[in-house]
């Protein structure tokens, strides 16, 4: 079946065709298009299923991070034809008009360090995820070689939600990531999106695959789309 698409911010809104290098590798189907078209307009939110669990997934708070943003649309196209347990929200690209730029930033800031700060676009979906009373949420990145982290991983927080350490357990067990493990959410990178949500007690992860930024380096895909398969396999979506 289709998503249910919304749009969960007007400002962000952008036309992603303009960035080649994604463009190029989208495969859009029945549900991507609509997404594409919502895009124009702000943050597209689309929600497969119902019932619980309530889990979330998103990518694109870095524009110029592109593959998963790429997988999250043959993501979508997959859960058209599943039967899903419980109910998907998912973001697949949370800045259009970053993504369309190519750019880590968004007004000039990295929006992946501004979740805590009202009126920015991560602290929006920080407040939507609590709206909607999402039970666990990642968080999708790529990562540039020779960067920080700048190998595929999968950071999370033992305190206060344990259960981002065991998402993440699961994860990398299942991928062959490496997990990035820090004692309490915060104190790494304060103001992302997932510690943020470990805050306000929302299990979450982030999931980070390798790619230059602004390309999609061969096998980054399919990579950042296992990731996501295997949050979806913890939870028994699909």
């Amino acid at each position: 079946m289709a998503g249910e698409i919304l749009t969960i911010a007007t400002e962000t809104g952008g036309d992603i065709s303009l960035n080649q290098d994604l463009w190029e590798k989208l495969d859009l189907g029945s549900n991507g298009k609509p997404v594409i078209k919502a895009a124009l307009n702000g943050t597209p939110l689309i929600k497969f299923g119902s019932g619980y669990p309530r889990i979330f997934m998103c990518a694109g708070i870095h524009g110029n991070e592109l593959p998963p943003q790429v997988a999250f649309f043959k993501l979508l196209n997959q859960l058209e034809h599943k039967k899903i347990s419980g109910t998907v929200y998912i973001i697949p690209i949370a800045i259009p008009y970053a993504t369309m730029k190519n750019s880590r930033r968004f007004k000039g800031l990295d929006m992946n360090r501004k979740t805590f700060k009202e009126g920015y676009i991560s602290n929006t979906i920080l407040k939507t995820t609590q709206k909607l009373k999402i039970q666990a949420a990642a968080d999708f990145h790529s990562t540039q070689p020779q960067s920080n982290p700048g190998v595929e991983s999968v950071f999370c927080s033992k305190k206060p939600c344990y259960e981002s350490f065991k998402i993440a357990s699961y994860i990398t067990g299942e991928t062959s990531s490496k997990i990035i493990s820090q004692e309490e959410a915060g104190k790494l990178y304060h103001g992302a999106l997932e510690d943020e949500l470990n805050i306000t007690g929302i299990p979450a992860v982030t999931c980070e695959v390798v790619s230059r930024n602004g390309k999609l380096d061969s096998g980054s895909v399919e990579r950042s789309l296992l990731q996501m398969n295997s949050f979806l396999s913890y939870f028994n979506i699909i």
